[in-house]
């Protein structure tokens, strides 16, 4: 869901060559739910295999992660770990958006309505639990680091970004700014066009660099200011204030120095304790036991998972794996695969 500050920021299109040879770390639930949500059939359906089970986020997998490593970018998984209690609202309303989107899409398919399967089949993508073990063996077998958050993923990125270990941080949301990532990267891992949510118009989607320290001077804020914009538009850890859009909380917090005087200033009483998704952001839980080591792609590996247990095409995926191999014996004739990414 993300916090929604989009609008505030002015963002930098970049070229993915400017990534080259840099190690970036990816938010992989954001990056994953993005395939789930992306790659589907012109219905909506979701890729599945032989036995009904969803591959769209394998494919995305696959084919986007192979892209990044052809274009010499070198990335860094990072999964969720244990989530906030004060996250639990927020996933239960979307397993109720999940529910009524289900519902709908039935709807509209009975009705043969091709447009609204597609709008309501993108609200329906979900992650188990083989799923994402299933991602995290894929990665590991094309070569790459998988890291555990202690927590929010995004928090552990933007320590390893802070520490100097990434480049930056590779998601769709915006809440990376919150934790205070030097710099976050959208539109990495997204191709071609992008349908403008209820309307008939596509656009282009290109990468996008925002840097935080610019952000913040720009709007005349710190980040723990930020922060608090974050809880007065809503957070994956809090409702959002009545009637209080970005332009508005931007206001607000330029113009007092206390959360409270803002809470004056609203009349409204939140019924949650603002301090604690304040210390969420500003004091986040990270974990220091990882390591950033790359590896060559596991051919066999790749195949048994993706082609004997999912059904894909056996020379597309091997066509992949060449490449991969072939970036991988590249760089070791420059050093040691070792330390190449």
């Amino acid at each position: 869901m993300g916090v929604a500050i989009g609008e505030l920021i002015e963002k930098e299109e970049i070229e993915l060559d400017l990534l080259e040879g840099k190690i970036v770390g990816i938010d992989s639930f954001n990056i994953l739910y993005q395939f789930l949500s992306s790659i589907r059939s012109r219905e909506g359906e979701p890729l599945m295999d032989g036995e009904g089970r969803v591959t769209s986020h394998l494919t995305g997998l696959l084919y986007r992660t192979s892209n990044l490593i052809n274009r010499g970018i070198k990335p860094v998984f990072v999964f969720d770990g244990k989530p906030s209690k004060l996250k639990e609202d927020t996933r239960k309303k979307r397993r109720k958006i999940r529910t009524e989107a289900k519902s709908k899409y039935e709807k509209a398919k009975k009705e043969g309505k091709t447009e609204e399967m597609r709008k309501y089949a993108r609200q329906t993508s979900s992650l188990d639990e083989e799923m994402i073990k299933e991602s995290k063996e894929l990665v590991e077998f094309m070569g790459l680091p998988v890291i555990e958050a202690a927590s929010d993923g995004e928090a552990q990125i933007a320590f390893m970004v802070e520490k100097g270990e990434l480049y930056g941080t590779v998601s769709q949301d915006y809440d990376s700014l919150l934790f205070g990532s030097p710099i976050l990267l959208r539109n990495i891992t997204v191709t071609g066009k992008r349908k403008l949510p209820g309307k008939d118009v596509y656009i282009e989607v290109k990468p996008e660099q925002i840097k935080l320290k610019s952000f913040l001077e720009k709007l005349g804020i710190n980040r723990e200011k930020l922060v608090w914009m974050g809880v007065l538009v809503g957070t994956d850890f809090n409702k959002k204030f009545p009637g209080i859009g970005p332009k508005t909380a931007l206001k607000l917090v330029q113009e007092n120095d206390s959360f409270e005087e803002i809470i004056k200033e609203t009349k409204f009483k939140p019924d949650f304790d603002y301090r604690e998704v304040e210390k969420i952001f500003m004091k986040p839980a990270y974990s220091n036991e990882y390591s950033i080591k790359f590896s060559e792609p596991k051919r066999d590996k790749i195949i048994e998972l993706l082609v004997e247990r999912h059904d894909f095409n056996k020379e597309r995926v091997q066509s992949v794996v060449d490449k991969l191999e072939e970036k991988a014996e590249e760089k070791g004739s420059q050093t040691s695969i070792g330390k190449w990414m």
